[in-house]
């Protein structure tokens, strides 16, 4: 029998999830999380073979869950609507071994669950293409040292104070890596930045 975690903060997709999963007769549901918090409990109280969990997660992401459990005999199935590069990045990094879009058909949910099983990784087909067209990271490294500050909340003043620029200088920076990153304000480029999977 495969014992199985699930993690999704919609409770009504949990519950469909789950209610699934228990028809297969070769799987078993042991326990249902609403947030990565109650995703790493379960796994540790339930030792299960497979934890699917979504991304966007209140507390801990799953991402954040797949990080503290790469080392766990657990098998990640992330299982989002996000078919972002820099997600599928870190989710490779934290050896997942499954990466499924939520529009796949239930079906091939419980297949991936049993070729994971057997020791070989599933990912998404569009998640594939999305990883060999990535683009590289435009910004130079000292606009990378004033996004990251960006993103620590830090305004135009402190930024320059920090790396011992001018303000006219801090400014050319950031309005430099608007238009590389083909955004409009700060907060986007942020997104924009995270998105991609460059912050390291």
């Amino acid at each position: 029998m495969i014992r199985i975690v699930i993690a999704e903060d919609q409770r009504l997709l949990l519950g469909a999830l789950g209610s699934l999963l228990d028809l297969e007769d070769d799987m078993e549901v042991v326990g249902m999380a609403k947030n990565g918090v109650e995703a790493l409990e379960l796994v540790r109280i339930h030792q299960p073979d497979i934890c699917i969990m979504d991304i966007e997660m209140p507390l801990k992401t799953g991402l954040d869950v797949a990080e503290e459990l790469k080392d766990d005999s657990c098998k990640i199935i992330i299982l989002t609507t996000f078919a972002r590069a820099g997600y599928f990045d870190r989710a490779r990094e934290a050896n997942v071994s499954g990466y499924l879009l939520k529009d796949s058909p239930s079906e091939e949910l419980a297949n991936s669950i049993r070729v994971i099983m057997d020791g070989r990784k599933v990912y998404a087909p569009e998640l594939i293409d999305i990883a060999y067209s990535k683009q590289e990271n435009p910004l130079s490294e000292r606009e990378e040292q004033v996004i990251h500050l960006i993103a620590e909340g830090r305004n135009t003043e402190e930024i320059a104070k920090q790396l011992f620029l001018t303000k006219g200088t801090v400014r050319n920076y950031v309005s430099s890596i608007l238009d590389k990153l083909e955004v409009s304000n700060r907060i986007e480029a942020i997104s924009r930045f995270r998105e991609k999977g460059w912050f390291k």
